[in-house]
């Protein structure tokens, strides 16, 4: 009986030793799970937040430019139908971005999906092919349909999403951003083919430079001085 109970104490021993080692492996496992849906939720909550500030400020920013331009159809009235002093208010407000403008440039897609990218676009990387475009006389840039104006601002929310204007121009798991710019098309492709596209490329991201007629639309955003006024004569 003794030699019975002593050959059981082992099996029994390695038994108990397993069921408590599944034991605390599954407690471990449900406690990562919980810490993954945490914050998982957290991310969405975060992101619902900046989508909603986004929607309400771009909302915000669509009233003040309705405003201005029923100032604009006032003032036109008031000055009547000069044909110099309209054709100096348009130049004014192509200069501004306030004018949605069509013109010869170049289009380019820059797509960082791809398997082999190493660090997807940056506020960093947009700001520099902007400054380059502009370095090469652009007239008229746009990024996934934002204007380009001298107020605007490249900023990072959150982990992912860009915003230009205050609007998102991207998704978190990413689409391909097209920057148009109208300019003379020739030193518009060759800056960018010289100076960007190789940098992108070795980075993994997949960028297509084509020579196009573009439609650029008028910035939507309003411009508001706090603190400058025209200075007296």
């Amino acid at each position: 009986m003794q030699r019975w109970k002593r050959s059981l104490a082992l099996p029994v021993t390695m038994v108990a030793i397993a069921l408590g080692f599944l034991i605390s492996l599954q407690a471990q496992t449900q406690k990562n799970v919980s810490a993954a849906e945490q914050i998982s939720a957290d991310r969405l909550s975060q992101m619902k937040s900046v989508l909603s500030n986004s929607q309400a400020q771009n909302a915000k920013l669509q009233e003040e430019h309705r405003v201005l331009l029923e100032n604009l159809d006032a003032a036109r009235k008031k000055m009547g139908t000069d044909p110099q002093l309209l054709a100096q208010l348009k130049q004014l407000q192509m200069l501004e971005g306030t004018q949605a403008v069509e013109g010869p440039g170049i289009q380019i897609s820059i797509d960082d999906r791809n398997k082999k990218v190493i660090f997807p676009l940056s506020t960093d990387d947009i700001a520099r092919m902007i400054n380059t475009l502009k370095f090469a006389d652009a007239e008229a840039i746009s990024l996934n349909g934002q204007r380009i104006v001298g107020s605007t601002a490249i900023v990072l929310s959150g982990s992912s999403t860009i915003l230009v204007n205050q609007v998102p121009v991207n998704r978190a798991e990413g689409i391909p951003y097209e920057l148009n710019a109208i300019g003379d098309q020739d030193t518009l492709l060759d800056y960018f083919s010289k100076l960007e596209a190789p940098g992108l490329k070795q980075n993994g991201l997949t960028v297509s430079i084509t020579r196009k007629t573009l439609n650029i639309p008028s910035y939507k955003g309003a411009y508001a001085f706090k603190f400058a006024k025209p200075e007296n004569p």
